[in-house]
């Protein structure tokens, strides 16, 4: 038996109290990042390559059935606005279609061709990477999407949360992040989901960070979308340049990015 599938160390749990669940729960929560802390050599590894190929033009692709899908396109839809890079860039493909994000499609993680099959509408080249997204480690959409992926000399990587799993065996750059059984026996959407949530953010981050979309801990590029957004870009370029506020808001509103009018100013 795999340890994601393996029997909760809690037991009756619908016999406990509130607290009793909560405290459970919490207790759980924080092995977490201990045990991500403990691969931060395997994640560098993906990364370092990554940012290479994403240099000559690549792209990062992740794919996962059920909650590890979900969690690939959560990462991947929050680039464009975090980081101003197109949606292009980053992509989350998830088993079942885009009407699995919100309703389980049955047995669509089950199927080892369709993963190649929905890569291949994004005409893949060898500067892409594909990150593979499956607790148990063993999911057929996952690994098909993967094998093919590497004939075609594209890198790989996986996320997984078993030791010795098949993904992790197939790929060139696995991260195991092992959290033993789960509060509720088998929910994976539990520490297994958070330890892959916790990889993906530094994934993402880092390698933006790699490719300039950071400058000092300021997040230049994100897209100007909303009012809070445009505050805090405001309040960025005040912090960057020692203009007043007024000064900075007409700043803004002329180049339309924290970069560019932080540029422009720096070059008046």
């Amino acid at each position: 038996m795999s340890i994601t599938e393996s029997s909760s160390h809690y037991q009756d749990l619908e016999k406990l109290a509130l607290g009793e669940v909560l405290e459970g729960i919490n207790k759980e929560d924080q092995k977490v990042a201990l045990a991500v802390s403990k691969k931060l050599d395997q994640i560098a590894s993906l990364i370092e390559q990554v940012v290479v190929r994403m240099k000559s033009g690549g792209r990062i692709f992740y794919i996962g059935a059920g909650t590890s899908g979900r969690l690939g396109i959560l990462d991947a839809s929050e680039c464009p606005p975090t980081f101003g890079v197109g949606h292009d860039v980053v992509i989350g493909i998830i088993a079942g279609g885009d009407g699995a994000i919100r309703k389980a499609v049955e047995f669509a993680e089950d199927d080892d061709q369709q993963a190649w099959t929905d890569l291949s509408a994004y005409h893949l080249t060898a500067q892409d990477s594909l990150i593979g997204l499956a607790a148990s480690g063993t999911t057929p959409y996952v690994l098909g999407g993967v094998r093919e992926a590497k004939k075609h000399g594209l890198l790989t990587g996986c996320i997984v949360c078993n030791p010795d799993s098949t993904l992790a065996q197939t790929v060139e750059f696995p991260i195991e992040i092992v959290m033993g059984p789960e509060y509720v026996t088998g929910s994976t959407r539990m520490k297994a989901g958070t330890a892959q949530k916790l990889v993906l953010n530094m994934i993402s981050t880092a390698v933006m960070i790699q490719l300039g979309r950071v400058k000092g801990n300021k997040m230049v590029d994100m897209q100007l979308s909303n009012d809070k957004l445009i505050d805090r870009g405001i309040k960025m370029i005040v912090m960057e340049t020692s203009l007043d506020r007024t000064e900075a808001e007409t700043l803004l509103n002329a180049h339309g990015s924290v970069r560019k009018a932080i540029d422009a100013h720096n070059k008046s």
